[in-house]
């Protein structure tokens, strides 16, 4: 094996030395000359606490990688945001982040300017980014690097991912459920190294206050083997004894033993013991560098000084910046391993026409199964597809039920990740559990080096209009439109063949998050003339409920409760009014926002085409009124009125909710009313 000791250590001490160069330096970031304060940044900010020992797992990883040469991908991820610094240092030794961002070169230059842009970084920041390597984990989101991991390990028998992270990581419970979660997908390869340098940001961790056997017991309890390596100095024979323990782990993991790799070292360790009469060494004080004045204080500049001299560049770089020596070799070595970019999907031809599917049950049960028939496809829901009404889901090779909404969101995310295809199943009120890991995840697919992913699709149902009190909260859709983030969607089909169509083109989709909200007990149908302009426009004029000509009133359905009470209401109107009165369906919400920023917005000139030049306009939404209202941000000038959820003072029946909320006739006739009281409309 290529990957000695000797060629580990000398990668880490680069990664390491990299790393306080950019949380420290603008200059002499070779030590070429004695370190004066003038090499120096005005205010050394930045995470520290992390890196030595991240580095350290990172460094055995990417070089057991090139001695396996591509046998078995072995891939890592970081989950720790705040190791961002080491990401940085180990793209800049290994020549990946010049690929990235050219004059960031794997030289004293490139070093210096790195160094200098830190944290802003051309783009990239300050965290671990997605187009770098080790980023593959999207979303970033703290405990979701295991799922994640799982999520793209399954069904990859040439793959292991390595997610590194953290102890204080290990207390959230997104991954604390996610080692009870493997059970449920024994086909994948994960090999987690977990961290433990004793504290959290500011705190002592759970982990770090357990011995060895503690630790071996709580892992082993809930199905691993624990190995746990220490690392006190960065000895060669530490060096030696994470590389035996890593090849041993693999193997284990080859063979289908869930095993866990346990790295055991003091936070910050390698940095300032102490400064003044200050102890450093295994507290918390070394999150962040503690050396925040070296440019004004003498003492903190001779300790940057000996803290950096302690990795010894010179043995590491020639006089130019270059890798030498072992780190040359080690660079030559390492085989960064990620998930790389999606193949371009292989969409099939949608069927000409859409078949009038009756149930809800129907729709999603055909639509999922042609699409698992594809063989890159899963369905992950919370032990829900029962009660959602898709029994004969369950049970498929290629379903996973789990009652860890945050796990499945992760799950699927790693997934999609790796270029495959699936959805999440859930209840509407449960899905705001899935927010903060969303909105992550969003922010990463919308850079460089998540583009052409499959999208994340959700389809929610089980929504309060139809079910207990605890179960109505329709909030994550209201949050994901507050983003204002193009590649959102947020789908309500009216009836169930509507269904088909939007999972079907969702489920082909790249680049997007579809929120598709459907209720399962939907079992009206409504006309399928107008299902091609609203699959392809996104809304459309339901002409069997509408007036020739221009209306007075042009009441909007967003899902299928509000399309069966327009339905319901309009002629009643038309009768007892005088109305006339359009109705337009919509089947993506996202058409009702500016088109600047929608994909999918109506220009002016569809407004007045869709809901008449003058015409008053209502409507009703299976959300909240709030995401209806910042979507139309005061753009339409006439009369507009939104009916929609709202939170009851308590349980109630149904039909007393519909009515009180006003989501029946009655409510619908208050509204119009009100809307074209000032409007001379016949009576």
């Amino acid at each position: 094996m290529t990957g000695t000791p000797a060629l580990a250590d000398a990668l880490w001490r680069a990664t390491v030395y990299a790393s306080v160069c950019q949380l420290h330096l603008r200059e002499n970031v070779l030590l070429a000359e004695p370190l004066v304060a003038e090499n120096v940044k005005d205010r050394p900010a930045g995470h520290w606490g992390t890196v030595p020992g991240t580095a350290w797992a990172l460094s055995h990883v990417v070089l057991a990688a090139g001695d396996l040469d591509g046998r078995v991908e072995l891939m890592p991820l970081l989950g720790a945001g705040h190791a961002g610094v080491v990401q940085l240092s180990a793209a800049w030794v290994t020549g990946e982040l010049g690929k990235v961002r050219s004059r960031f070169s794997p030289d004293a230059n490139g070093l210096r300017q790195l160094a200098q842009a830190f944290p802003e970084t051309d783009g990239l920041g300050s965290e671990v980014s997605p187009s770098l390597p080790a980023g593959g984990f999207l979303g970033g989101r703290l405990g979701g690097c295991l799922p994640f991991a799982q999520g793209a390990a399954l069904d990859a028998p040439d793959r292991v991912v390595v997610p590194i992270i953290g102890d204080g990581e290990c207390e959230t419970p997104t991954t604390a459920a996610s080692w009870l979660g493997q059970r449920a997908l024994p086909d994948a390869s994960v090999l987690p190294i977990v961290h433990v340098n004793g504290f959290r940001m500011g705190q002592q961790s759970l982990l770090g206050a357990m011995n060895d056997d503690a630790l071996r017991a709580y892992f082993g309890g809930l199905g691993w083997v624990a190995q746990v390596v220490h690392v006190v100095t960065g000895t060669l024979q530490e060096h030696h004894a994470i590389h035996t323990a890593l090849w041993s782990a693999l193997e284990e993991t080859l063979v289908g033993r869930r095993t866990v790799l346990i790295l055991r070292c003091v936070k910050g360790w390698g940095g300032p013991a102490a400064l003044g009469d200050r102890a450093l060494l295994g507290t918390p004080d070394l999150h962040k560098t503690p050396l925040v004045s070296p440019r004004t204080d003498p003492d903190q500049l001779t300790r940057l000084a000996d803290w950096l001299a302690s990795y010894r560049p010179a043995d590491l770089f020639d006089p130019d910046g270059r890798p030498r020596g072992d780190l040359a070799e080690a660079v030559a070595t390492v085989r960064w391993c990620s998930l790389g970019p999606a193949e371009p999907l292989e969409v099939e031809g949608r069927a000409s026409g859409y078949r009038q599917v009756s149930t809800f049950t129907e729709a999603v049960t055909d639509v999922v199964k042609r699409h698992a028939a594809r063989a890159d496809f899963r369905v992950l829901s919370p032990d829900e597809l029962s009660s959602n009404r898709l029994p004969d889901l369950v049970g498929e090779d290629w379903t996973h039920e789990l009652l860890a909404e945050e796990v499945l969101l992760e799950w699927l995310a790693g997934w999609t990740a790796s270029g495959r295809r699936g959805v999440m199943v859930s209840y509407e009120a449960f899905a705001p559990l899935l927010t903060s890991g969303l909105v992550s995840h969003i922010k990463h697919r919308r850079t460089a080096g998540a583009l052409g992913l499959p999208s994340l699709n959700l389809l929610l149902t089980s929504y309060g209009w139809h079910n207990v009190h605890s179960h109505g909260d329709p909030s994550l859709a209201t949050t994901l439109l507050g983003l204002r983030v193009p590649s959102v969607r947020v789908l309500t089909p009216a009836d169930p063949a509507r269904t088909a169509a939007v999972l079907d083109e969702a489920f082909d989709s790249v680049d997007r998050v579809n929120l598709i909200v459907a209720g399962k007990h939907t079992r009206t149908a409504h006309p399928a003339d107008t299902i091609e302009e609203e699959y392809e426009r996104g809304l459309a004029i339901w002409p069997h409920l509408s007036d020739d000509g221009e209306p007075d009133l042009t009441v909007v359905t967003a899902g299928d409760i509000p399309a069966a009470v327009a339905s319901d209401a309009v002629g009643y109107l038309r009768e007892r009014h005088g109305y006339r009165i359009r109705v337009v369906n919509l089947l993506d919400l996202t058409v009702l926002g500016a088109a600047q920023l929608w994909p999918r917005g109506l220009s002016t000139q569809e407004i007045d085409h869709y809901l008449g030049a003058n015409a008053a306009v209502l409507v009703l939404t299976l959300g909240h009124p709030a995401a209806v209202w910042s979507l139309l941000a005061g753009r339409l000038h006439r009369p507009v009125d939104v009916i929609g959820w709202q939170e009851p003072l308590g349980p109630m029946p149904q039909q007393l909710l519909a009515h009180t909320l006003g989501m029946d006739r009655a409510g619908v006739e208050r509204s119009a009313r009100r809307l074209l009281a000032t409007r001379e409309v016949a009576r």
